[in-house]
């Protein structure tokens, strides 16, 4: 359906080499999309570029967005790669677990830097690109990888991810009234439990559990990331902004 095409689009996914944005990434190739991924270590985006080259146009661009100068530089590159950016998805992020007692300043500065002060620089870095790519009818799209750790208070001693997450899910919002008027939208998805790296000692001591606390009784599917990237990306979502999606079979709306 053309409802969900994106063949012309090109979009950019930062943290694309795996997990989520890799799922992300997939989804948005195959709806039709041109994709970069974009990852601190350059092996980890040739690896990517070779998994996904078959479901269509994929290139690596290798940055580390926790500073504002590689959010600059990233922007840079692409712009001279692409005249127009339809999608961005700011899904890099870090996580740090430790007791109350001993949660470390390092801690608060790695995942913040990373988590919410790389969304923000970055989209401002590639407003020029994005503006160049939206219209009335079919803005340019950010979409915003936040957490379902966000919404509630988790049963780990994340503190600053947790943190950081809930600031990703204002920030979406604020900046969906500051970009709405440039044609460009802002959303956010709120992710549960899915197979990743950041996710595997957690599902590997408590899958089942997990899984048995969903109104779904199961963790996440690739498909089920793919497909809420491509519908905010895609016609379907045009009219939506401002917007946190969870994508968590139920678990933050239930529990």
């Amino acid at each position: 359906m053309d409802l969900f095409d994106l063949t012309g689009k090109v979009a950019l996914v930062t943290g694309g080499t795996r997990g989520i944005g890799l799922m992300m990434a997939r989804g948005l190739l195959q709806a039709g999309a041109a994709v970069y991924v974009s990852s601190r270590k350059p092996d980890a985006g040739e690896a990517a570029v070779a998994e996904l080259s078959p479901y269509g146009r994929v290139a690596s661009l290798p940055a580390d967005v926790s500073s504002e100068e590689e959010c600059l530089r990233l922007a840079a590159e692409l712009g001279g790669r692409e005249e127009r950016l339809h999608v961005l998805v700011n899904n890099a992020g870090a996580t740090w677990g430790a007791p109350f007692t001993e949660f470390p300043a390092a801690a608060w500065d790695k995942v913040l830097d990373l988590n919410l002060k790389a969304p923000f620089f970055l989209t401002r870095a590639c407003l020029p690109l994005l503006e160049a790519a939206g219209t009335d009818d079919d803005p340019a799209r950010v979409i915003n990888v936040g957490s379902i750790d966000g919404l509630h208070a988790p049963s780990l001693p994340t503190f600053s991810y947790s943190a950081s997450k809930a600031g990703v899910h204002h920030l979406t919002r604020v900046l969906a009234k500051e970009l709405g008027p440039r044609h460009v939208t802002v959303n956010a998805v709120a992710p549960g439990p899915f197979e990743s790296r950041m996710m595997a000692a957690t599902l590997a001591a408590r899958g089942a559990e997990i899984a048995a606390s969903s109104p779904l009784g199961r963790i996440g599917r690739p498909d089920d990331m793919a497909g809420v990237a491509v519908y905010l990306a895609s016609r379907a979502g045009a009219y939506v902004t401002g917007a946190v999606i969870p994508v968590d079979g139920g678990r933050a709306t239930t529990l």
